[in-house]
């Protein structure tokens, strides 16, 4: 009958133990001199050899020739042990016997001598799935047990293990195995398998096991039945497995850095109409981009982190277009999704809708979203050029020649005007002049003053139009606000092209490019320095507003504001040779 190749494969003595050499090297040694404790924790990440150590351990205690500590699995115990014959070693899953009466059971019988072996072993797998009463009950044995009893206890969630636990045993910790030393392994089982396993495949796999030897040799097994005596490459492996690959994976992160969201999803409904997994896709690409934050914010000694999938030109090509900010952003988008896959009523639907995020960040209300954002615009701001992805522009808006500049609808209509700017001929006639009282003798007496005449328009405060009379007074106004107002807020208000002011009565309006900017330099604290710094102009003071598009020229009177002025003129000489005949 077929054997699977981790359990063929499985080592029998501490030196075919792959990778945990600081681990076997101790055991070795405690058992070559008889120094052995009664109680293991070994704890660790799947597939690394947790128990695997801990049944050639069982073993080599009781081997009747040890070699160098490690068992012989030759004479009657090793092939006792190791067939499952002898009953004084006890391999339990914790996750399946997990209650108080089994652990209770077993401490009943540990306190009996072993019948065939020198010592009773008992190895615990997934130690941390105990109960309480049922961790309450192995304590008791664990701190007076018997001379001939040794408990082996393994977990991958230390964590969980309580702590009276841990401190009545010696702690090993296995580590993850080496891609490098998974590739060694496999390319040895491969050949003796008779398996065309070739150096790019054997590399793949050992970075898809993610250190787990175990994880290695089951996806060489499924790889290898597809083979079919062809040789077993990077691109039939990801066939096999259904994965994207390498240089699907960097395309696609490609299209995301360009926010090419109709690219990426074709690509993803090619890859999905091939067979590939979402999930798995998501996963690809959550490890690329871990690669490319670690890269970006460890440069010098980062690159022992990396996964090694891909090649320097292809990470330093896709770190160009992607900030830190955005990386996080992206990692932490995928962690998310990928982890609600599982219960997902349509995975291809999540998979696309996080492409579509991924793609524009705008879409992306997390704090990691709002954090890449903020990020460009800063960028763009600095720069002095803002050209916003999600916000387009508002159309510019000509200015006319004679016709005045409409006003916006949030703009107050202008205060009427004062009594003394009223024109003359709504003034009531001056009375005869033998009614009029002499302010002196009629000799000396000096003729009535003319009626107050309006003072030319040159010398009115009066506007009559976006700036009238005050020529491009903003680059002035603006610099006596540096200092005053922040340096963000400033970046935008000393950029004409962003923000320029015109004044239109009795209003100072700050024509903004967009709604961005309006929202940016709209703050009180802002408008209260520009009106402030506007008290200097002429006509003010004034009340500054802000409003979104292009601002008007200034420009000159018109020609019905010059006819009523010759109007004015003509009435006053008439007035004046009137009384001076008089």
């Amino acid at each position: 009958m077929y054997q699977a190749l981790y359990r063929k494969w499985r080592p029998r003595t501490f030196d075919d133990v792959v990778g945990q050499s600081h681990i076997t090297d101790t055991l070795k040694r405690q058992v070559r001199e008889g120094r052995l404790s009664h109680a293991y924790l070994f704890t660790g990440t799947r597939g690394t050899g947790k128990t695997t150590c801990a049944k050639i351990l069982a073993r080599a205690v009781n081997c009747e020739h040890p070699v160098d500590g490690s068992p012989c699995n030759e004479c009657d115990a090793c092939r006792g042990i190791e067939s499952g014959a002898v009953m004084d070693v006890l391999e339990l899953d914790a996750a399946s016997n997990n209650g108080v009466d089994q652990v209770r059971a077993l401490r009943d019988e540990a306190v009996y001598s072993p019948a065939a072996v020198r010592k009773r072993v008992y190895i615990v797998d997934e130690v941390h799935m105990l109960s309480t009463p049922a961790f309450n009950a192995l304590l008791k044995i664990l701190e007076e047990p018997p001379e001939h009893l040794m408990f082996i206890l393994a977990t991958t969630e230390l964590h969980k293990v309580p702590a009276t636990i841990k401190s009545r045993c010696q702690q090993f910790a296995f580590k993850r195995i080496s891609p490098l030393d998974i590739a060694q392994r496999l390319k040895l089982v491969a050949g003796e398998e008779s398996i065309p396993l070739t150096n790019e495949g054997a590399a793949l796999l050992a970075r898809l096991a993610d250190g787990g030897l175990r994880d290695a040799l089951s996806l060489l097994d499924q790889c290898a039945v597809g083979a079919d005596g062809k040789q077993l490459g990077e691109q039939e492996i990801l066939d096999a497995l259904g994965l994207a690959g390498n240089v699907e994976t960097a395309a696609l992160m490609d299209e995301i850095s360009r926010r090419d969201a109709g690219a990426a999803l074709q690509r993803l409904d090619r890859l999905y109409a091939a067979g590939k997994d979402v999930g798995s896709l998501l996963n690809e690409l959550s490890a690329l981009t871990r690669d490319l934050l670690i890269r970006k914010t460890a440069p010098q000694g980062g690159g022992g982190l990396l996964t090694g999938g891909y090649d320097e030109g292809t990470l330093r090509g896709l770190s160009e277009g992607l900030t830190t900010p955005r990386l996080a952003q992206l990692l932490g988008k995928l962690q998310s999704v990928a982890a609600d896959l599982g219960r997902s009523a349509n995975r291809r639907v999540d998979a696309e809708l996080c492409l579509i995020r991924l793609c524009d960040e705008t879409l992306d209300d997390s704090a990691a979203g709002l954090n890449a954002r903020l990020t460009k615009l800063e960028e763009l701001a600095a720069g002095g050029a803002f050209v916003p992805s999600a916000v387009s522009p508002a159309p510019a808006q000509p200015a006319p020649a004679a016709a005045p500049v409409s006003r916006p609808p949030e703009r107050p209509a202008p205060p009427p005007p004062r009594e003394e700017e009223e024109p003359p001929w709504d003034m009531e006639p001056p009375p005869p002049p033998e009614e009029m009282e002499p302010a002196a003798p009629p000799p000396a007496a000096a003729p009535a003053p003319p009626p107050a005449m309006p003072e030319p328009a040159a010398e009115s405060p009066v506007q009559t139009g976006s700036g009238a009379g005050l020529g491009d007074f903003w680059p002035e106004l603006v610099v006596k606000l540096k200092g005053k107002v922040p340096m963000g807020e400033y970046s935008f208000l000393s950029n004409k092209s962003m923000v320029k002011g015109a004044v239109d009565g009795p209003l100072l309006t700050l024509w903004a490019q967009n709604d961005f900017i309006k929202g940016m330099i709209s703050k009180p604290g802002i408008l209260a320095a520009v009106t402030e710094a506007a008290k200097t102009l002429p006509g003010g003071p004034y009340r500054t507003v802000v409003t979104v598009g292009t601002a008007p020229e200034p420009k000159a009177p018109a020609a019905g504001q010059h006819d009523k002025l010759d109007d004015l003129l003509a009435l006053g000489g008439e007035l004046d040779g009137i009384i001076t005949e008089e």
